[in-house]
């Protein structure tokens, strides 16, 4: 893990309320088809929520991806967005044992 990657990509007040949003998928985002916890959730609805321009989104989330803070599944032609769970805890950790 990057430590200036992940700092960075959690400089921007979205990009960290995506990396909240998330942490319970369920309580800020309405239900879809697949299960939010094991699959993510579809960039549209990240999109709605964070009423930014999907380019905004998209680049965001790939700042994110490039961190390792979030994992990308495609299935047909959506692609869903979680947290890697491993790569938070290893942050969380970096910061209480270093900074």
């Amino acid at each position: 893990m990057d430590q200036v990657e992940v700092f960075k990509a959690l400089s921007n007040k979205t990009r960290l309320m995506i990396l909240q949003w998330l942490k319970e998928p369920e309580l800020h985002f309405p239900p879809q088809d697949r299960d939010m916890k094991e699959v993510g959730v579809c960039v549209g609805q990240i999109h709605c929520k964070a009423q930014l321009t999907q380019s905004t989104i998209s680049e965001y989330l790939s700042i994110l991806q490039r961190s390792g803070l979030i994992e990308s599944t495609r299935i047909g032609q959506w692609t869903y967005y979680k947290r890697n769970e491993a790569a938070c805890l290893e942050f969380k950790q970096l910061i209480e044992t270093s900074i």
